[in-house]
């Protein structure tokens, strides 16, 4: 892999830091060292929270081009069996993250050394993964003092091979929300129901009646998901539970839809409180807005992309993902594109494995992307 070997192994390094939202320090640590090793003449460095924002100065500006990596992991206990595996327990970069930042710092070395035209701002956003760390950067007095003119991200698709790019003009990923709902009752003796309210029990009908949003409520020709991953309620087999929580998230590809679910939830909340005697209380938590690509600039970057070689272009379907990227293209005229790793296991499995060519694939990719923007802002 030659000059793009070291990437290769900082992504091994940082794979082995993988740290939750808005606490990525250890990370901000090491991409920070990293960036202060680099030729300093042209680049000024600021921080924000966990994040830094890395601006290149170009020799002849008319714009400033954002290149976004996001910084943070998940709290998954990774199964990888990876030599470099992850040295924070329950923690694990599972959405390749580790491969953004290796990504973008082989962009930003490259460009250092080698001035562009062009202003480049390099974005290294904590906490995509929650609660969202976009929205409030981009309302921060350190991106509003470098604030691009257009932005680009990029994020890694498993299921594509090595050489891959995967895009499209518009709607690329959903419109998405948490969905945290919690149940409180009456609790009692497993022996003598009539004296309780149940939670478990209203949970379990609960679940049942919100999976019927999406096949009763939403146009079929529509698209919308309501999944629950988590149910807890109850402390003893023979204790009838006072409580119950139920975790799940919204994912629809318009904001009427979204805007429908929500309420179909609500009501359907409503009438378990009255079903069962019980009070609930609903939380959105992190809402995620969709990821809608400029059109002149994603067929440009399509139609740059098909004449590259070993480089094969999908203009693919949208997807059901959140990304909190979406935030900055609802400002900044940019897109986004998936790059293939061929991974035998999906994003968020303890076991993704992509493979590590992608990353040469994608700096020398976007080397000369970007140089050719040059010539043409």
């Amino acid at each position: 892999m030659g000059q793009f070997e070291q990437f290769v192994q900082i992504r091994r390094q940082l794979h082995e830091i993988p740290e939750l939202g808005f606490q990525e320090v250890k990370t901000q640590q090491y991409l920070l060292k990293y960036i202060n090793q680099l030729p300093q003449q042209f680049i000024e460095v600021n921080t924000w929270k966990t994040g830094i924002l890395v601006k290149v100065e170009g020799t002849e500006p008319t714009g400033v081009i954002g290149y976004r990596a996001d910084i943070d992991g998940l709290p998954i206990e990774e199964e990888t069996g990876y030599a470099f595996t992850s040295h924070h327990p329950g923690n694990m970069h599972a959405c390749g993250h580790d491969f953004h930042m290796s990504i973008a710092l082989g962009l930003l070395t490259h460009f250092a050394k080698h001035r562009p035209k062009e202003s480049l701002l390099f974005i290294f956003q904590p906490a995509e993964e929650g609660p969202g760390g976009a929205k409030p950067m981009l309302e921060s007095e350190e991106f509003a003092k470098w604030r691009p003119t257009q932005m680009i991200a990029l994020h890694i698709a498993p299921e594509y091979p090595v050489g891959t790019i995967a895009t499209k003009e518009g709607l690329l990923f959903a419109n998405t929300s948490e969905l945290f709902i919690d149940l409180h009752g009456k609790g009692g003796h497993a022996a003598y129901p009539h004296k309780a309210n149940d939670m478990v029990v209203c949970a379990a009908h609960l679940v049942t009646q919100l999976q019927t949003i999406v096949s009763r409520n939403i146009d079929p020709l529509d698209s919308a998901v309501v999944t629950i991953g988590k149910i807890s309620g109850g402390t003893k087999q023979n204790i009838i539970a006072e409580k119950s929580r139920i975790e799940g998230t919204i994912r629809t590809l318009s904001l009427q839809s979204m805007e429908k679910v929500k309420a179909r939830i609500e009501a359907l909340v409503s009438g378990v409180e009255v079903g069962f005697s019980c009070k609930a209380t609903i939380d959105y938590g992190a809402n995620y807005c969709q990821v809608y690509n400029d059109a002149a600039l994603t067929r440009e970057f399509i139609e740059f992309s098909k004449k590259a070689e070993n480089i094969t272009v999908i203009e693919c379907q949208e997807a059901m993902t959140g990304e909190d990227f979406g935030y900055f293209l609802e400002e900044i005229p940019g897109f986004m594109f998936w790059l293939g790793v061929n991974s035998a296991y999906g994003l968020h499995d303890a076991k993704l494995n992509p493979d590590e060519k992608a990353i040469e694939t994608a700096i020398e990719h976007l080397i000369s992307y970007i140089t050719y923007k040059q010539s043409n802002m």
